[in-house]
């Protein structure tokens, strides 16, 4: 096996042979039981702006700490799906209930790289279950990796200028000028990935776009 592909088979088979449990009170049958739901939710209420003029609308979960932080880890890094459910759960209870008819879910693209050790794309895996949690919601991949940037690690200066270059609009895509798209991400870090992201969408007369974070994670340099 190559040194660069993580061995997702045992969390795999563990998912099928052992009941899950609850990330935050241990409660079998769950990943996320309803009231440790309920207490990330109301306990990340507020604006979690990140602090950027002209930033479009911007909702998360909250801070990437405690059980949301450890959520997000199992998830990615264990291969640990059905959290990915309850996480399109949790980033659906921050949207704003009334959303446009036209609204599509723009996930921003994983690495190709990092596809290959979780045997998914956990970002879209996310954005499927989320627009059949949100019925008013559509899955609408525009963007496409070009270069398979790692930004772990990178500082901020770094990131900016590998996410300017990471991924590009698909080829012959059409814009709906009308409609709303939303980007969704796991972590806003520096915010370099979800900024370029909207440069793209807005140079091919992306007009209304709203952005979703599963956590903000700043970094200071």
């Amino acid at each position: 096996m190559p040194k660069n592909v993580k061995n997702t088979t045992l969390p795999r088979l563990l998912d099928l042979i052992a009941p899950h449990s609850c990330r935050g009170c241990g409660k079998l049958g769950t990943t996320l039981c309803e009231c440790c739901k309920k207490y990330i939710v109301n306990s990340n209420n507020y604006n979690n702006q990140p602090g950027i003029k002209e930033l479009p609308p911007f909702y998360t979960v909250g801070n990437r700490d405690g059980l949301l932080a450890k959520l997000i880890y199992d998830y990615k890094y264990n291969s640990t799906r059905a959290i990915g459910i309850k996480l399109a759960e949790l980033i659906n209870e921050k949207l704003p209930h009334k959303l446009p008819p036209n609204t599509y879910i723009v996930p921003i693209p994983t690495s190709t790289k990092h596809i290959r050790e979780r045997g998914f794309d956990h970002i879209l895996f996310i954005a499927h279950h989320l627009a059949k949690i949100n019925h008013k919601l559509k899955v609408k991949p525009l963007l496409v990796r070009e270069k398979n940037t790692v930004q772990v690690g990178s500082n901020k200066n770094t990131r900016i200028l590998q996410a300017d270059q990471a991924f590009k609009v698909k080829d012959k895509t059409q814009i709906d000028s009308n409609a709303t798209y939303l980007l969704l991400d796991d972590v806003w870090t520096t915010g370099a990935s979800m900024l370029a992201a909207i440069k793209k969408l807005r140079a091919i007369g992306a007009k209304h776009i709203i952005i979703a974070e599963l956590s903000i994670s700043m970094l200071k340099n």
